[in-house]
């Protein structure tokens, strides 16, 4: 049982990595419609908070004393490159520590997984009064360590390799902009250090088909130079999987669903070009074999422009 709600934590961690841990990285990520310039780097790290204590068994709400509170701390590298105005090459690596306040479990913490991913812009265009934006996205991540896996909740991670799609439109009239977008992630097999395990049949192997999942992200809110404050809607939900039996422990293929609400924001200090502050807050409000966690992240980021270093350069060398 105390190993059943270790399950949910991962999944928090994961819902955080994949929706968060690019939710707010200098407002240029996989689910925002801002992009970097071409040649300038934007650098920084995020730290975040998550906690949960109910879960969802299946459909069935509950909690359990064996955990108590479980909770995961992030601190995350992130970077964006601008290659064109309209294509940049994103990254995060995020270090992950998962701990539960009652039970005998044994705390995780370590360098999670890898993300890269290429942000295009093919069509930005006036609708009337309006500016409208089409993006399409593809990423990649892969686990950096060697974590255990099969010890969810307090697993880092689920250690799968995934290609997510994403398409987004961005509709801005004057400074109110609404943002949609939906992506789909592939997700490879995982290897687990045990030679069989039970689903809903018994499977006498070492590795487990992971279901692919899906996302829809939806923001909405006032943007200008000074930055942006949203409020944000994410659904994710995986193809496939099986729900938790009755006090039974969880499972990396588990099916796992999750609508969050919360709010985001980002401050560009005028008085420090190219230096920002970002952060947001989630909350779960349904789920399925899933914790309802609240969540908040942090995160200070600074460009820096190439552009300008090269001009200087060419400049000094005319001047000999």
């Amino acid at each position: 049982m105390k190993l059943y709600n270790r399950q949910f934590l991962k999944r928090i961690v994961l819902s955080t990595v994949i929706t968060v841990l690019t939710i707010h990285a200098v407002a240029q990520t996989d689910v925002d419609a801002l992009m970097m310039s071409k040649n300038n780097f934007c650098t920084g790290f995020m730290v975040g908070h998550s906690s949960w204590k109910n879960y969802w068994e299946g459909p069935l709400k509950r909690d359990n004393q064996n955990l108590g509170t479980v909770s995961s701390n992030m601190i995350g590298i992130m970077g964006n490159y601008g290659i064109k105005d309209n294509l940049n090459l994103l990254f995060s690596v995020p270090y992950i520590s998962n701990a539960a306040s009652a039970g005998t479990l044994v705390n995780r913490q370590g360098i999670q997984d890898i993300t890269l991913t290429l942000k295009w812009m093919p069509i930005e265009t006036t609708i009337g009064k309006a500016d409208f934006a089409l993006y399409a996205l593809g990423s990649y991540s892969a686990p950096l360590t060697n974590y255990v896996k099969d010890y969810l909740p307090l697993s880092i991670g689920l250690g799968s390799k995934n290609i997510m799609a994403r398409l987004m439109a961005d509709y801005q009239l004057g400074n109110f902009f609404t943002t949609l977008s939906g992506a789909f992630f592939s997700r490879s097999n995982v290897t687990i250090d045990r030679t069989a395990y039970y689903t809903t049949r018994m499977h006498y192997t070492n590795q487990v088909e992971m279901p692919n999942m899906a996302n829809i992200n939806f923001r909405t809110g006032y943007r200008s130079g000074k930055g942006y404050a949203e409020a944000i809607l994410d659904i994710m939900q995986t193809n496939g999987g099986f729900d938790i039996s009755r006090n039974n422990m969880p499972f990396l293929s588990n099916q796992m669903n999750a609508t969050r609400v919360g709010l985001g924001f980002k401050y560009n200090f005028g008085k420090v070009e190219g230096l920002s502050a970002v952060g947001n807050a989630m909350y779960t409000v349904t789920g399925r074999n899933m914790g309802q966690a609240a969540s908040i992240n942090l995160g200070v980021f600074y460009i820096l422009d190439f552009t300008k270093s090269s001009n200087s350069k060419n400049e000094s060398d005319e001047t000999k």
